[in-house]
């Protein structure tokens, strides 16, 4: 099969590689009909995470080839959505919704690498879920973005504790942001302020559910907060950047006892000043989303066309070229980069 393989920082080459093959009772093997580039996966291409030769990707759609003995849940002919970790979604974590914590969680990327025609799903059971039939073509982008990005910015809109009466703010208008802006709306808030400074994405976060841009960052960004919350701040903050100017910025746009649902991935030489985090007084929950949670509401909206989060895709490419794809989102002339199969 073909595969995308990051040699080191910036070498991104598609390359053959072993076609995979059922190893575990609970295994899947799927056919990918479409996966993308994620935002994550410029952290090793531009040196801030080891990388050599290292199989990339971790969203994904497409078509099941073979089964395990044990799986019951999906079978070969079924077209699945699968999530970014593995899980077997019966553990005592798993049935308190947290399925990016599961006993036996994975994350796809180290288990299989889903930038490539085929993929070994492990824990299928728990992992992905039918879709209702084959869906149309134009329904794919959408049906990929609930494999993470939207299943992420859902979950930080809970773990904000977002809904009716709420004001919310969002942090980042990369694809997790804006996929934070249209869970938001889902989820009934009355306010949604979007922080971003490019236009393209302004309009795309409106087209979401934005009803307030700000284009100011670190203490100008929260003093607007303030200032277009009667001085209290938003009840809701999302943080979908990782890094500390992005966290300070969501926590300090917070009310008092409101909630923060923080999704960006740190780094290292990222900290947060405790004495402040204590004085807040506001809620943080975050982290890997547990995005088998969400799967089968998400896949129903989609399938529905409630939603669209595939729009989020701005560039499409064959697989073949997926380092053009890397440079692009790298370059910021892309938000979200699909690659066809």
């Amino acid at each position: 099969m073909r595969a995308v393989v990051m040699h080191s920082p910036g070498d991104v080459r598609v390359e053959d590689r072993p076609d995979p093959t059922i190893v575990d009772p609970t295994d899947a093997v799927i056919r990918l009909t479409a996966t993308c580039i994620c935002g994550s996966d410029l952290w090793p291409y531009r040196g801030v995470e080891p990388v050599d030769h290292t199989n990339m990707g971790h969203e994904y759609v497409g078509v099941v080839e073979q089964v395990g003995e044990d799986v019951r849940t999906v079978a070969v002919g079924d077209f699945v959505v699968g999530s970014f970790v593995t899980s077997d979604n019966t553990c005592e974590i798993c049935q308190a919704g947290y399925q990016s914590k599961c006993v036996h969680a994975e994350f796809v990327s180290v288990a299989a690498g889903t930038q490539a025609q085929l993929a070994r799903i492990p824990h299928a059971d728990g992992t992905l879920v039918a879709t209702p039939g084959q869906p149309d073509a134009e329904l794919i982008p959408s049906l990929l973005a609930a494999s993470d990005v939207l299943g992420t910015g859902w979950f930080a809109a809970v773990a904000a504790e977002v809904g009716p009466g709420k004001t919310v703010v969002v942090v980042g208008d990369g694809a997790v942001g804006l996929m934070g802006v249209l869970a938001a709306r889902e989820l009934g808030a009355d306010r949604i302020i979007a922080m971003s400074r490019h236009a393209d994405r302004q309009a795309l976060a409106r087209e979401f559910g934005a009803t307030d841009i700000v284009e100011e960052r670190g203490a100008a960004g929260v003093a607007r907060i303030k200032e277009l919350t009667g001085g209290l701040g938003a009840h809701s903050v999302i943080e979908a950047v990782g890094t500390e100017e992005s966290m300070l910025q969501a926590i300090r746009s917070t009310r008092g006892g409101g909630h923060v649902g923080f999704v960006g991935v740190a780094h290292e030489g990222v900290s947060l000043p405790l004495d402040e985090l204590f004085f807040a007084e506001v809620h943080l929950h975050g982290g890997p989303a547990p995005v088998r949670r969400f799967l089968p509401e998400l896949i129903r909206m989609i399938w529905e066309r409630r939603i669209d989060p595939g729009k989020v895709f701005d560039l499409t490419l064959p697989l073949e070229d997926a380092a053009e794809g890397y440079r692009a989102m790298d370059e910021r002339r892309a938000i979200k980069v699909l690659l066809t199969l």
